[in-house]
């Protein structure tokens, strides 16, 4: 059986509306910064702007979702504990319709609520108190592994045959037609899984597949995607789970079903 196919749209279409590039090819990332206390998002704006980024923040999250919804972010810095909601929850409302990458800012180091976090779409996690220099290079990387390889610039066309369609130039994945709201781990994740049907990968294979620090990633925190990978795929199609466990082994897609 066809698992997915791998499409990309004509160039130019990820241009953000009113974005127009500079001369030399280049566009800066949009970044969202919701954090809470001044002082810190101050230091994180100006960080952000003189690595080389276009940042914007607020303090609250109801602020939040409207700038997200007139900016087109390319990123999302989150401060889990907002004013008037929690960062959880609006991260939540986000993976709702949108896969763009989400760092969450957090005084907790509980393992739990790390697994929590990337449980429900987060991307990265940084915990308080940070340098704004170790800030921008986690979402340097995380930008980066959001990014197209080179193999997969040249696609073929979408076929109503496979479950899987992978869009490389949206970074998307749809499920019998259905686009999933997956972050940009879970991305990496599941085209692998689609690129090897029926290989078994271990857990340390699928880290050093979908992180750019895998050593300093936890094995459970590659079950946690994978249950929420589960849990999406479950939306679309509850009756199908692609995905096998191998007990003792690791995790693979199902070549027959």
């Amino acid at each position: 059986m066809r698992t997915c196919i791998v499409s990309s749209p004509p160039l130019g279409s990820r241009q953000m509306a009113g974005r127009e590039p500079p001369a030399d090819g280049t566009m800066k990332k949009r970044i969202l910064v919701i954090e809470d206390e001044p002082s810190i998002l101050e230091n994180i704006l100006y960080s952000l702007e003189t690595e080389g980024f276009e940042p914007s923040g607020c303090s609250t999250g109801e602020e939040g979702l409207r700038l997200f919804a007139s900016g087109d972010p390319d990123l999302v810095i989150l401060d889990i504990g907002l004013p008037d909601t929690s960062g959880f929850e609006l991260c939540k409302e986000i993976r709702s319709h949108s896969s763009v990458p989400v760092i969450f800012l957090t005084a907790r180091s509980e393992e739990v609520d790390r697994i929590v976090g990337l449980e429900i779409g987060a991307d990265d996690y940084v915990v308080k108190p940070f340098s704004p220099r170790e800030l921008s290079a986690r979402v340097r990387a995380v930008l980066r592994r959001c990014s197209p390889t080179p193999e997969e610039t040249p696609g073929t066309k979408p076929s109503s045959g496979a479950p899987f369609q992978i869009d490389a130039e949206r970074l998307q994945i749809r499920y019998y037609g259905e686009v999933l709201p997956l972050s940009s781990t879970e991305f990496r994740v599941l085209r692998e899984f689609c690129s090897h049907p029926g290989r078994v990968y271990s857990r340390g294979q699928l880290m050093d597949v979908a992180w750019d620090e895998p050593d300093a990633a936890m094995e459970r925190t590659v079950d946690a995607h994978i249950k929420s990978l589960r849990a999406k795929l479950r939306k679309v199609r509850d009756d199908i789970d692609p995905i096998e466990t191998h007990r003792g082994l690791g995790y693979s897609m199902k070549e027959n079903w």
